[in-house]
């Protein structure tokens, strides 16, 4: 599957990897940094290795970006 870069895996799950300009990752929940207004990655070429290495599934991901969230979020959860 072709990512659609809805964003929703940059605001729902937590990243513990540095994300370049922070130090730190992230909680779950909030919005990366570098997540644009229009919902895309503004470091897309130069991003963290555990986002580059994420893979879109059609059952993760959906057919939107509510779906996506929801999806992601329910992940964190369960594996929190």
């Amino acid at each position: 599957m072709e990512c659609n870069r809805c964003g929703a895996c940059c605001i729902a799950p937590s990243i513990s990897t540095i994300i370049p300009g922070t130090g730190s990752g992230k909680p779950a929940g909030t919005r990366c940094i570098h997540l644009s207004a229009d919902m895309k990655c503004s470091i897309y070429n130069e991003r963290p290795k555990v986002c580059r290495e994420f893979s879109p599934t059609p059952e993760l991901c959906g057919n939107s970006f509510e779906e996506a969230f929801r999806n992601l979020d329910a992940l964190e959860k369960a594996t929190c």
